[in-house]
């Protein structure tokens, strides 16, 4: 126990020194070295989007690994890919040039489009071009990929070329993961004959989840992304289970929705079916919600005690801030088991409703 309290304080303090405040990606010589602590940048900027991974900084300077940026322009400019560096190190009222466009990037406390690309117009507004670079949480994404591929391919082709053999340790941990998904979830909420249809997408959609979690709260590179945090993921999370429960749907699925067995009076007015109808939106909808709110809301709590280190510093001195960060430190800790919890948590609690809300669109009317 306490080889693991001291690994903790260790791995904390490598923490606070990756997420420690920049000073700006490019400063002048004359500004003044003391500046006041941005919370919000600081917070929404480690648990947010970004085009770069922003290792640390040496002597001021930023260690970054610069990602592509990949963006069409509206006024017909076409495409144009460069690397995020030349924005990212701009100074405040600069902009990029590349093949006649201007850009930069919105502040993270912006009104408009904050922390994203944006091009300068002609008439000196502003305005957000089509976008598709890829930013950190698409690189967590294809991390989370390449992993899982790694992990769990290798034991399917030692289990296809032999399956009679005897299973070597990893082997035995991937099957007792898979199986603890497909029978402690998948299972009792579909029907049997439905399973090796949808086990596919579920253990997939279980295992992407509990990944990209616990390789958010790794803060070094190459991981930190906050993929499941990020509320297009979830988004898209919840539209594929929406696609599932509603195109593979049996016809009694749609028969209790359009035409429930209910009294001829309330069949008059097809208030029944509006209110089953808007309930295909509502479920994944929470889906979508959960799995966002959670995971955001456990890393801003993680950067906001790391955050108070240096706000009671700027405002009471090194003093009370060495104090605050002992505090914090140990705060952090508790946060981040909590953390190590939520992550297999919300991956359980959207395979599972999924799952249900899957399985309640394959069961076949009882007959007596």
């Amino acid at each position: 126990m306490k080889n693991v309290l001291k690994h903790s304080i260790l791995f904390l303090f490598l923490a606070l020194l990756t997420l420690a405040p920049s000073r700006g990606f490019a400063q002048d010589e004359e500004q003044p070295k003391k500046e006041k602590f941005d919370a919000k940048s600081f917070i929404f900027g480690h648990t947010g989007d970004s085009y770069c991974f922003h290792i640390t900084e040496i002597h001021e300077h930023p260690v970054c690994v610069w990602l592509p940026v990949i963006v069409k322009c509206k006024d017909g400019s076409g495409w144009h890919c460069f690397s995020s560096k030349h924005v990212c190190e701009l100074k405040e009222g600069e902009t990029f040039n590349h093949k006649g466009a201007n850009f930069f990037i919105e502040p993270i406390n912006a009104d408009k489009y904050p922390g994203k690309l944006v091009e300068v117009k002609t008439d000196s507004g502003i305005s957000r071009p089509f976008d598709i670079s890829f930013t950190k949480n698409a690189f967590g994404i294809f991390l989370v990929c390449a992993f899982l591929l790694a992990f769990f391919l290798p034991a399917a082709k030692k289990y296809k070329k032999d399956p009679m053999a005897k299973p070597t340790k990893y082997q035995g941990l991937v099957e007792w993961l898979t199986y603890t998904v497909l029978d402690g979830i998948i299972r009792p909420n579909i029907p049997e004959k439905k399973v090796k249809k949808f086990a596919p997408y579920l253990l997939t959609v279980f295992f992407f989840i509990f990944f990209s979690n616990l390789f958010g709260l790794i803060p070094f590179f190459p991981f930190s992304a906050n993929v499941t945090g990020n509320l297009s993921i979830t988004v898209v999370l919840a539209l594929l289970t929406y696609f599932f429960v509603n195109v593979f749907g049996n016809k009694h699925y749609w028969k209790d929705i359009l035409w429930p067995d209910v009294p001829i009076f309330l069949k008059a007015f097809p208030l029944m079916p509006i209110i089953e109808l808007i309930s295909t939106i509502t479920k994944p909808f929470a889906l979508m919600v959960r799995l966002f709110a959670n995971i955001l809301a456990g890393h801003i709590v993680i950067m906001v005690l790391m955050a108070l280190i240096f706000i009671i510093g700027g405002m009471y001195g090194a003093g009370m801030g060495s104090v605050m960060s002992i505090v914090s430190i140990f705060m952090t800790i508790f946060m981040m088991v909590l953390e190590l919890l939520v992550a297999y948590i919300q991956a359980y609690v959207f395979t599972i409703l999924s799952s249900l809300f899957i399985g309640m669109a394959q069961h076949e009317p009882e007959h007596e």
